[in-house]
């Protein structure tokens, strides 16, 4: 079957041919842009770099000008002279690495405002910071904002990609290029650091603390699924909890790390205040845990971590890649009732524990079955297990490690 492309922007389903023909991963946030698109006259795309922003876009919209501002060049012209950068770009553009460029951003407003036709433009970056900031200072209210992150399971199980055993999943990482290009993991990850430091960090963290920064990312790998202690971190690294906080906040704008907060709501016990940290990526968390293999995965002693990233970070990626704002919590008291990871749904909560273990037992259930005793709205209950088959236990669904 033949497809033109100028065509997708306006058939999802045209689009998913296309990439089926063309044997490409069909990404879960498309048909969320393409209903963005409709509405809005600037649609903002962010993640994290090389989680595959430039390819979709150019696939999405085919028949738009890409304008790269990472490129010097472009840059300077679009610094010293944005009234005519813009007469030339001034209808269906692509703007990638748009916080480099803040000028742009008030002279956009101006063009919308005169002219509201939807998606004229989309502005795409990694930095999500400096982007969101020139996003709420000129075109609060002009932009549908999307956020795309690397690969989830069920866009590698679609196109039949996705490793067998969650060991082989979690050192591999889920970047596409991984995929498309089939670089091997240990090559990608160095250069991917690499890049990440020298690119976006530079700009952010002072050239006398880059070491400092490198020690703080391995420190955050080895402290993964585990409550954020601020002091241990200042004292490990050398320097203040208030650096340490800030180094934190830039690992998240940039989409390497996310913090999950605990539920807030009390339910009759003193409550655990401080967030665990987990990686969007866990290839990128293996390379900085110096694992280079499933083997390596297996008999690490911290493994349950491991799993529990993968998990968590998988369903954070799929509730942004359908266009949503994770809910998503952990749930813990001064008793040591815990459950890891709790979901404020509309009118019920959804309860999940998350276990390594390919063999299911009743007991892996007891930090749920009391927690939803003491709730007060409908309960989900849910078990996630390193196994390979999903079968109900009364009223609690197990499911295997790569729903």
């Amino acid at each position: 079957m033949q497809i033109r492309q100028s065509t997708l922007c306006k058939s999802i389903t045209q689009f998913y041919v296309y990439l089926q023909c063309m044997k490409m991963i069909a990404r879960n946030i498309s048909a969320h842009l393409l209903e963005l698109g409709k509405y809005f006259p600037i649609i903002s795309l962010t993640g994290p770099r090389q989680a595959g922003k430039t390819t979709l876009l150019k696939i999405l919209f085919p028949d738009y000008q890409y304008v790269s501002l990472e490129d010097p060049d472009i840059r300077e012209k679009a610094m010293q002279d944005p009234r005519s950068f813009l007469k030339k770009h001034h209808h269906q553009v692509i703007f990638d690495e748009a916080q480099r460029v803040p000028e742009l951003f008030s002279y956009l407003q101006t063009l919308v405002d005169e002219d509201r036709q939807p998606c004229r433009f989309i502005l795409s970056g990694s930095q999500n910071f400096l982007l969101r900031k020139n996003i709420t200072q000129s075109l609060a209210g002009r932009v549908g904002i999307a956020r795309i992150f690397p690969l989830d399971h069920q866009e590698l199980q679609q196109t039949n990609l996705l490793a067998e055993d969650y060991e082989e999943a979690i050192v591999n990482g889920f970047y596409p290029a991984l995929y498309d290009t089939k670089i091997p993991a240990r090559l990608f990850y160095p250069s991917y650091e690499f890049s990440y430091i020298e690119r976006d960090v530079s700009g952010i963290v002072s050239a006398q603390n880059l070491e400092s920064f490198r020690l703080f990312i391995r420190l955050c790998a080895a402290n993964v699924a585990q409550n954020i202690n601020y002091s241990s971190f200042a004292s490990s690294v050398g320097v203040s909890v208030n650096t340490i906080k800030n180094w934190l906040s830039v690992l998240e704008q940039s989409y390497i790390i996310f913090r999950l907060s605990p539920y807030f709501k009390n339910f009759g016990k003193r409550l655990v205040k401080s967030p665990k940290l987990y990686f969007y990526d866990t290839g990128l968390l293996c390379h900085l845990l110096e694992i280079d293999s499933a083997e390596v995965v297996a008999d690490y002693y911290q493994l349950g971590a491991l799993f529990e990233n993968l998990v968590i970070s998988n369903q954070m990626k799929r509730t942004y890649h359908v266009g949503k704002i994770p809910r998503l919590y952990f749930y813990r008291d001064s008793n040591q009732l815990e459950v890891d990871l709790f979901e404020d749904l509309t009118n019920s909560f959804r309860l999940t524990e998350i276990k390594s273990t390919r063999t299911y037992k009743g007991s892996l259930l007891k930090g749920v079955n009391k927690l939803a005793k003491l709730a007060d709205r409908p309960t989900q209950k849910r078990l996630i297990y390193g196994g390979n088959e999903g079968f109900d236990v009364e009223d609690i669904s197990v499911l295997p490690w790569y729903q």
